[in-house]
């Protein structure tokens, strides 16, 4: 009989293997998945695809490529592929380190590919990926067989019946899903995709300068570290228009950048041309914010020791907010929602503000405190109506110009003084806040507790949450749109890529299947 331990094969000496099992003659079946809960709907199915053929690979994705919600995947890496291997039917497991399933058909190359029945319909694959898995089977000459009919559920068997997440997430997502079941859920999403967008604000570049502390200079007090390397990132509203583009492509972003070779570079390499109506002026300057960084294994929060921000105080010339005003008149009426990003560094001049209030058809507003601006872009003090906006608990106590306020009476006044339709309280790893009117407030924890990076959460919170109420949506939906944006954005450094649209719909749906 054969072992559980023979079954496991490292990823690394397991292409070489089924090279060999195939120059043998031999068909190999591959099935692909996350397994996380073995239950009998798998059994059939695995059963099915070993009568394919003569042997049976089963592939199963890495913990750290899961995106299946907080405290998924319940079971290790170790477990999973024990309990398949102990299948008489399974011939071979293997735990593949990437997200998506490509990798693994490469490693495998299999005769036959099998995946469920429901897949025949390529709209059932919320990643989006399914196409690029065919292409790769078909690439090595093997065929994908859907099959089986009963069908289970190890997201639904988990939620309703294990403790992978905090009850106060549990009881939001049973609440919610009441409503917004995972197929209306996600047609939701779907549907921001009609939107059209007016995105305005400053545009921030962050350059990560990774280092290796060496210890003290011998002949001062400072810190000696040794360059490693860099990477420039989009930031502030251009990594705003990254997120938004993943939901609609209906976005026009209005910027103003200086001459600087490398930031029409930037600018070129992330935003489609028909999208930009950035303006050059010679006499701004570019935003950059410059941190020195300590490079950390995967799944560690980033060390930073310092920044170093370049930065023009001095307001744009008025030229130039005048062909900034321009623009915005011949767009406006166009859009049917307007986001402000508003970091303090010279774009949102008065003019600027009174025009989006005054004829924006549905105005989202993120008015960002930062050590350059502290204490002069207070959004009470900068803008008097706004249809949504988010603030930290730090924005608002300035706001408010209190200390100790009580935090949920402090929005709602915030809220009443703006005329606005819906507000966020984005409180960092305690909770974010939500309020609409006629709805009852949402309260919803993070849904990460592992954190790479806390750059740009805010703003990948904001970017879809005020899509979502642009739509009109409920006030607890709206506030899981975002908290699921924002648990991507703190796995990632900086803004080195957007949340994913695939990635945020399925983790989504896994949280509501009930």
């Amino acid at each position: 009989m054969t072992s559980i331990a023979s079954k496991l094969l490292p990823f690394e000496e397991a292409s070489a293997i089924f090279r060999q099992l195939r120059g043998e003659g031999l068909r190999v079946v591959q099935c692909h998945g996350t397994f996380d809960l073995v239950h009998p709907g798998h059994i059939f199915h695995l059963e099915e695809a070993r009568a394919l053929g003569d042997v049976l690979v089963v592939t199963i994705t890495g913990e750290k490529y899961v995106n299946k919600g907080p405290g998924r995947p319940y079971f290790s890496d170790k477990l999973r592929a024990k309990s398949l291997a102990a299948l008489a039917c399974v011939d071979y497991v293997v735990v593949i380190p990437f997200r998506a399933a490509v990798e693994a058909i490469e490693c495998v190359q299999p005769d036959i590919y099998c995946k469920g029945r429901e897949y025949e319909d390529q709209s059932n694959d919320v990643t989006g990926n399914i196409a690029d898995d065919i292409a790769t089977v078909e690439k090595f000459g093997g065929r994908v067989s859907y099959i089986g009919s009963v069908v289970f559920s190890s997201t639904k068997l988990l939620n309703k019946h294990f403790d992978h997440m905090p009850e106060a997430i549990k009881g939001y997502c049973q609440s919610l899903a009441v409503t917004y079941p995972p197929d209306t859920f996600r047609q939701a999403v779907d549907d921001l995709k009609d939107l059209r967008v007016l995105l305005i604000g400053d545009i921030i570049f962050d350059k990560y300068s990774y280092v290796k502390v060496q210890g003290l200079t011998s002949k001062a007090s400072i810190v000696s570290a040794r360059h490693l390397y860099e990477d420039l990132q989009p930031g502030g509203t251009l990594a705003v228009y990254r997120h938004v583009r993943e939901f609609t492509p209906h976005v026009k972003l209005v910027s103003i950048l200086g001459t600087e070779p490398w930031a029409q570079e930037e600018l070129d390499l992330h935003v489609a041309p028909e999208d930009s109506l950035v303006l050059r002026d010679e006499t701004f300057t570019s935003v950059l914010k410059h941190r020195f960084v300590a490079p950390q294994a995967e799944g560690k929060e980033l060390i930073k020791y310092f920044s170093v921000n370049y930065i023009d105080d001095k307001p744009p010339r008025a030229e130039l907010i005048a062909r900034v005003m321009e623009t915005l008149r011949a767009e406006i009426e166009k859009a049917d929602v307007v986001m402000v990003m508003d970091f303090g560094h010279g774009l949102m001049q008065p003019e600027v503000r009174e025009f989006v209030q005054e004829h924006a058809r549905f105005l989202a507003v993120n008015c960002q405190s930062n050590s350059n601006n502290h204490g002069f872009n207070i959004i009470n003090r900068q803008y008097k109506r706004m249809d949504c906006f988010s603030l930290d608990e730090t924005e608002m106590l300035l706001a408010v110009g209190q200390r100790h306020v009580n935090i949920l009476d402090a929005l709602e006044k915030l809220k009443e003084n703006f005329s606005s339709s819906y507000a966020w309280l984005t409180r960092g790893g305690v909770e974010t806040i939500g309020l609409k009117d006629g709805e009852k407030p949402s309260k919803l924890m993070p849904f990460e507790a592992s954190i790479t990076d806390t750059v740009g959460a805010g703003d990948a919170f904001f970017s879809i949450a005020a899509l979502g109420a642009a739509k009109g949506y409920h006030n607890e939906l709206v506030t899981f749109l975002g908290q699921l944006g924002g648990a991507q954005a703190v796995k990632i450094v900086g803004n080195t890529r957007p949340i994913s649209k695939a990635v945020l719909l399925k983790a989504g749906m896994s949280l509501l299947n009930f």
